[in-house]
């Protein structure tokens, strides 16, 4: 497992040293995908000459631009994605996060199955776009509170076999799992689906090892379900540069004895 911490390329150099052995950014700031490409050209630099490593994204639409209810503007939606992922490519980032609450939430009086076609649909849109820029779509289930749609590992699972495609698979965010009290054992059984994984602890969304929540029965599940992949630390933070190492040092401790 490689650990990583959610923070800008511009902030980089803050978490070189702490363990730490990439960041993940944030789509809409880094790659601007509504912007001209000009507005792109300095991030553009700053990930290339990044201190570590950048392979994935997070945030991915603006709530801007709904994905699901009776206002998708799916040529819109589209248009962003090309710009997007394009943009990703040329620095080589691999993974896009696709959790994007205020663009997912299912508006009052819209039905659920209605939602669920909709973001199937986009999926299926989106992954032979994702497959020109050599990318990988991970759906995030989020917490109950945070959206109202795609909550739990099951939910965001079915998208994925929905959208039936080699460019689209599941994150695990263990603060989410943890807000929801969802098991451990739901990572064993959608575990062939994941390809990328977050994590904070549950109350605060602190840094591991700030609060002692445990997080070994969660890592036991994905050594269980054979993920060796990337774990990115999605956290807040007081002084990041002092307490990066502590976090890294704590979710490697837990993750050696799970």
């Amino acid at each position: 497992m490689k650990f990583g911490i959610c923070v800008s390329v511009a902030q980089a150099h803050e978490v070189v040293g702490s363990g730490a052995e990439f960041v993940e950014e944030h789509i809409q700031n880094l790659f601007k995908p509504l912007e001209a490409e000009t507005s792109f050209a300095e991030n553009r630099e700053r990930v290339l000459k990044s201190p570590l490593p950048c392979p994935a994204a997070n945030c991915f639409l603006p709530a801007t631009l709904p994905c699901v209810g009776p206002k998708v503007d799916t040529e819109a939606l589209l248009r962003y994605a090309e710009v997007a992922f394009a943009r990703a490519k040329s620095v080589g980032l691999k993974i896009f996060v696709f959790g994007s609450a205020g663009a997912r939430k299912i508006p009052e009086g819209w039905s659920l199955d209605a939602a669920k076609d909709q973001f199937s649909s986009l999926l299926k849109k989106l992954a032979p776009i994702a497959e020109r820029n050599d990318l990988t779509i991970v759906v995030e289930p989020l917490h109950r509170k945070e959206c109202n749609f795609i909550t739990s590992l099951a939910d965001g699972a079915e998208m994925v076999r929905r959208a039936d495609h080699p460019n689209v698979w599941l994150l695990a965010d263990l603060f989410h799992m943890l807000r929801d009290n969802e098991p451990p054992e739901e990572i064993v059984k959608y575990g062939p689906l994941l390809r990328h994984a977050h994590m904070a602890e549950k109350e605060k969304r602190t840094a591991p090892g700030v609060m002692g929540d445990d997080f070994r029965p969660y890592f036991r599940a994905l050594k269980k379900a054979g993920y060796d992949r990337l774990m990115a630390l999605e956290c807040g933070w007081g002084d990041r540069k002092a307490e990066a190492p502590k976090a890294i040092e704590a979710a490697l401790k837990q993750w050696k004895e799970a």
